[in-house]
């Protein structure tokens, strides 16, 4: 959730640095440069202390696992929203090009319309695909 609520900043950043490069020029240009120097050194650092820290007593862990509840997993969520998102996506584009397409066909031959909703009904059926899926993934969430 907190790259989620990073995204305002990290456009925020993003925009500001196009202005000021697009004002200032070189001056902007190396200070982009020192802040990303910065900001590379302080990563190095976290990285550095989080392998050569020193591990948690065992039975400190297993007592605290057995007294806290289990922490919900997000990504299946995540990953169901994307599915769903994606497929119905797909779907509404796919209807669009088949409906388009069945309607021209049923304009010149209306006997097409049984076969031309088949054809529909296919594209459609991406949109469940995804739901199913959503739904599994939620299920194992």
């Amino acid at each position: 959730m907190t790259w989620v609520a990073g995204l305002p900043v990290l456009l925020l950043v993003v925009v500001g640095t196009y202005g000021s490069l697009r004002r200032w020029g070189r001056r902007a240009l190396r200070l982009v440069l020192a802040v990303d120097a910065v900001l590379l050194v302080a990563a190095a650092v976290v990285l550095a202390l989080a392998v050569s820290g020193h591990g948690a007593d065992r039975e400190a862990l297993v007592t605290a696992a057995a007294v806290a509840p289990a922490p919900s997993n997000g990504s299946a969520l995540i990953g169901a929203a994307i599915a769903v998102a994606g497929s119905s996506l797909g779907a509404a584009i796919a209807v669009a090009y088949t409906g388009s397409a069945a309607l021209a066909a049923m304009s010149e031959r209306p006997e097409l319309f049984g076969r031309a909703m088949v054809i529909v009904g296919l594209a459609e059926g991406i949109a469940i695909y995804g739901l199913i899926v959503g739904i599994i993934l939620i299920g194992r969430a």
